[in-house]
């Protein structure tokens, strides 16, 4: 097993203990109860060659350190750590959406430093999707809870390999959806960089191709998955149930003053909605 330690400078405002509340929170990357004092502490797929790693993150200033074990590509799962944290964005203009909007202005406010963290990479996030797909979050939760206990490896999710050769016992086309999502992440149709390297709405219709994965599947695939920072998510009821309530406009109408980073608002909005209402849901949610 090697190990690397890499320490990373975060540009823009950031607090890992405001962003790990949040992602313990976040049923479908919980921190697999692994415990790091003030920092997080994980294991996940690697998704650029599939192996298992377990890093553990940890703050001083804008410096986050990562410190990672595992037998793959320990660079590789770096980057990707930085990414699904989103420490990987420059949030320098962060504050100025503030100014430029008063809602968000508050929402920063209320969640200070708060960085949006996501799934492990845009294949688990597809994997989510399918699971959850008419059937209640905890349900869904439990299902991956399940799949991780039998065939995955020490907390990280199973290896998008094992998962297309296995005959599951899940409700309606599941199996058969799982299998395409494992087939595309093999084929590299999941890949993060990939899809952070394009426009999100182009990102979107892309992974809209996959069998079983849908606009809002899609969604959450490139903007929780590959953890885009500047995309919109047009399919999620609640958060445009929370902007209708807040700004009496839509998503589309008010979203062009948080440029770049309409993610970020995003979530931010969804976050202060489930702690408003504690809407967990019947389904996944961005």
């Amino acid at each position: 097993m090697r190990r690397l330690t890499v320490e990373a400078e975060v540009l823009g405002p950031w607090s890992l203990t405001t962003s790990r509340t949040f992602w313990e929170g976040f049923s479908p990357s919980a921190l697999n109860d692994q415990q790091a004092g003030d920092g997080v502490r994980t294991s996940f797929r690697v998704e650029a060659d599939w192996s298992w790693a377990e890093v553990e993150v940890t703050q001083r200033d804008q410096v986050a350190t990562i410190s990672l074990a595992g037998g793959g590509k320990l660079e590789a799962a770096a980057d990707q750590v930085r990414r699904f944290l989103s420490l990987d964005v420059d949030a320098d203009g962060w504050p100025d959406v503030a100014g430029r909007d008063p809602v968000i202005a508050d929402a920063q406010a209320q969640l200070p430093g708060l960085r949006p963290c996501g799934f492990y990479s845009p294949y688990e996030a597809a994997v989510w999707s399918v699971l959850s797909q008419r059937i209640r979050i905890v349900q869904a939760a439990r299902l991956r809870v399940d799949l991780v206990n039998r065939h995955g490896d020490d907390g990280a999710f199973l290896d998008p390999r094992v998962l297309r050769t296995l005959d599951l016992d899940l409700p309606g086309r599941k199996t058969e959806y799982l299998h395409a999502v494992a087939d595309a992440a093999l084929d590299g149709r999941l890949d993060g960089n990939a899809l952070r390297a394009v426009d999100p709405d182009d990102a979107v219709r892309s992974v809209q191709q996959i069998k079983g994965l849908g606009p809002f599947a899609a969604e959450l695939v490139v903007l929780r998955g590959a953890s885009a920072p500047d995309g919109l998510p047009r399919h999620d009821q609640r958060l445009e149930a929370e902007i209708v309530e807040r700004y009496g406009r839509t998503a589309d109408e008010v979203s062009e003053v948080w440029r770049p980073y309409r993610t970020w608002a995003a979530v931010h909005l969804r976050a202060l909605r489930e702690q408003r209402t504690h809407e967990i849901g019947d389904s996944n949610g961005h």
